[in-house]
């Protein structure tokens, strides 16, 4: 997983409320056994409507996401969080999130922001025509035109997603305490090493 720390560039003004996340990623690109090339399908079903942002040249590559209330609804498919992803997005700033969403996209290295609807459609005006900028480490969301507003996160998502830790991260960091502890219970345990050596 990738650290994040600062986020900044244009924003995809998207805004919709209650975008679940078949909306997202269709259930049928969940066929893939791979993470790659999901940012193709990537809200299909708005990209075909006339003038959608998320065709736009203007906002391509573009790392924000700028939503609505409540966005990633519905399932629970982690899929959403790797289409965004595959499409380059490492941020988004909605009012509220799907609870399961959140925890998808943090441990997939995507920042969620949530801030006031009033933040938002400042943000939606920005986004049309200047870069929004992100800092993790500040936990700040700033513009050009000395807007500025502050979020909340959770201290534990704060420090993986500042220093790029998923859970195998997490458990590999962690490495030493292991070895000492595996190498203590063999000497404390000696049937149970004996065991394992059968069983493997």
């Amino acid at each position: 997983m990738q650290p994040i720390n600062h986020v900044a560039g244009r924003a995809y003004p998207f805004g919709r409320k209650n975008v679940d996340t078949d909306v997202i990623i269709p259930a049928h690109w969940l066929k893939t056994v791979t993470r790659e090339g999901l940012g193709r399908g990537a809200f299909e079903a708005v990209r075909k409507e006339p003038d959608n942002v998320f065709d736009d040249p203007e906002y391509a590559g573009a790392p924000i996401v700028i939503a609505g209330d409540n966005f990633g609804c519905g399932s629970s498919r982690e899929h959403a969080a790797w289409a965004l992803l595959d499409m380059g997005v490492t941020c988004v700033i909605a009012p509220s999130f799907s609870d399961i969403f959140s925890g998808n996209a943090f441990k997939n290295g995507i920042l969620t922001v949530a801030l006031p609807q009033l933040a938002i459609d400042r943000l939606m005006e920005v986004a049309r025509t200047d870069p929004i900028e992100i800092d993790l480490e500040t936990q700040t969301v700033t513009t050009q035109f000395q807007d500025r507003w502050s979020f909340e996160i959770d201290p534990f998502r704060k420090h993986c997603l500042l220093n790029g830790l998923d859970e195998v991260g997490m458990t590999m960091a962690q490495g030493d305490a292991i070895g000492a502890y595996e190498s203590k219970a063999r000497d404390a345990l000696p049937f149970l090493a004996k065991t394992l050596a059968t069983v493997g």
